[in-house]
Order: C-alpha cells, then structure tokens, then sequence
C-alpha cells in the first residue's frame, strides 16, 4: 500500500470516502467506522487507489454533484477502480450519477456512464421521498443478508425508474432492490464491484450500519 495505507495483518479494511466538495461526509465516515472500517475522508489519489474500498458519497443536484467530480478528478478515480475490479459504493446522489444522464428540472447532465438509462423524477403526489420506506432486496444481495424485513432512511426527489443493463453469460446479473413511493424505483444496485444506494445508510440506524459491515466484510483484501 501507497500513501499511509500499510496495515498490519488483521487491520480494519482501509475504506476511502471521496472527498470532492460534497456534503453529509462525516457523518458517513462515522457509520463505516462503526461498520468496522478504518475509514478515512480523502482526496489523495494513491490513498484511493489502494483503498480495500471507495465510498462516494453525495446530496444536492445531479449536475452539481458531476461538476465537482468532474472538477475533483475523481471521476478518473472511480473509473479506474472499476477497470481493475476494485470495489465502489455510491450513495445517494453518488448512486445516481453512476448512471448515463440525469434529468432536473429540465437541465439534462450526463453522468459516469457506468450504467445505462436516466435518473428522472420520481412520479408520486409529494416530493421529496423523506423518511422511512422497506425496500424489496434481489435474490442473493449481500448487501442485504439479515437485513429482508429492515426499513432505510431515504432523502430525495430523484430516481432510477428503470433497469436497461443487459448482461451477457458468463457475468453475474446484477442484484437489483426496489422501493415503492408512488411508483417503483431502484434502491440499490450490486453489480461486481460497483454497489450503491439511493437511501442513505449512515442515517438508517443499526439497519444502515449492517448493510454498510456487510459490504465492508466482502471487500477483497491485499
């Protein structure tokens, strides 16, 4: 490991969380460490690039949220774990730029392009979805192990209404979980190495923290 990040043998996984200018940071870093991370705000691209795992974090506007990746760089640093398999989790606004576009009040900004398909209002009588909801986990979700009949903290207008991956044989089909306010939309995605999360699971309590040490516990170690 570069930067700091030598750990002894049977360390706490030494988890990044993207620091580029978005807010609810610490408190996220609060909730990995009590997850059972060594977690660690950081901008230091050697620090990411060895870190067992990423976390980007991320409120406010889609477009917002990709200029200051954009401006940051860290684009290039999600881009590049993902390329060499290395485990990524967004939440939030970090959840919804990971896809192709996103559409707000008319402004139509291009995302990470991870996945295909627009993030668009979400069609229900009040916005925000504020609160607390039950998600219906996929088949087999790790992040999700013990957590079936939990409620998460949710905060937003915005969503992934649908699922237009299609993966080809000999690849894992993504997990995917569902939430229903007004009409279906995603909650949360596992797909290889990228994870995310539309609620915000530093704010969900004991149920946030477990599913946080369940995706800590299947980080890869070296």
């Amino acid at each position: 490991m570069t930067s700091g990040a030598e750990k002894p043998a049977g360390a706490a996984p030494l988890v990044a969380v993207l620091d580029y200018g978005s807010g609810n940071v610490h408190s996220a870093v609060k909730a990995l460490a009590a997850a059972g991370a060594d977690a660690r705000l950081t901008s230091d691209r050697g620090l990411i690039a060895d870190a067992d795992g990423l976390v980007v974090p991320g409120v406010g506007a889609f477009s917002a949220v990709m200029d200051a990746l954009r401006a940051s760089r860290g684009h290039e640093l999600i881009e590049r774990r993902l390329a060499g398999g290395r485990p990524v989790l967004g939440i939030c606004v970090g959840m919804q730029v990971l896809f192709e576009h996103g559409v707000e009040r008319g402004q139509d900004a291009a995302g990470l392009g991870q996945w295909p398909g627009a993030v668009t209002e979400l069609d229900a009588p009040v916005l925000p979805h504020m609160g607390w909801n039950t998600v219906r986990s996929g088949p087999g979700s790790a992040l999700f192990a013990g957590l079936e009949d939990e409620r998460f903290y949710f905060v937003h207008s915005y969503g992934a209404q649908q699922w237009d991956l299609e993966v080809m044989k000999p690849f894992a089909e993504p997990v995917l979980t569902w939430c229903d306010y007004g009409a279906p939309f995603l909650a949360a995605v596992e797909n290889g190495p990228l994870s995310a999360t539309q609620f915000h699971p530093e704010k969900s309590g004991a149920a946030g923290i477990r599913l946080l040490s369940n995706w800590i516990d299947g980080l890869p170690r070296h």
